[in-house]
């Protein structure tokens, strides 16, 4: 099984308030891993990565994603082979990931916290 994939195992298992849908494209390239809802009426994005070190390595495509697309996108990290390191991190902020991997600040630590970050995310409003 892909590190990615137990990832993504390890987060559906938390109970939470998310509805997760799991996207698997291929014909656009760069979609984020996760289309998620929240019960406040969020739409976001998640990418699922998995490192063994301080790099995360990133498509040309998945950081044109996050650049173009840049409110409602995260990145969720487990670094391996401590699957308790988990970081999230807002898809805002991947050319600074990209060039400073884990030492950059997440925005939460730990699976739980992540989920509940979240969770949290507040309603659109809408346009007038």
């Amino acid at each position: 099984m892909k590190p990615e994939v137990k990832l993504w195992h390890e987060l559906k298992g938390i109970k939470n308030k998310i509805s997760w849908t799991r996207l698997e494209n291929r014909s656009l390239l760069g979609t984020p891993d996760l289309l998620g809802y929240n019960d406040l009426g969020r739409f976001f994005t998640v990418e699922l990565k998995v490192t063994k070190g301080n790099k995360i390595r990133f498509s040309p495509h998945q950081i044109s994603f996050h650049m173009k697309h840049n409110l409602n996108t995260f990145i969720l990290v487990a670094c391996s082979p401590d699957p308790q390191l988990v970081r999230l991190y807002p898809g805002a902020r991947i050319l600074e990931l990209v060039d400073s991997g884990l030492k950059l600040e997440p925005l939460r630590e730990g699976l739980k916290a992540c989920v509940l970050e979240l969770e949290s995310l507040p309603p659109c409003v809408p346009a007038s």
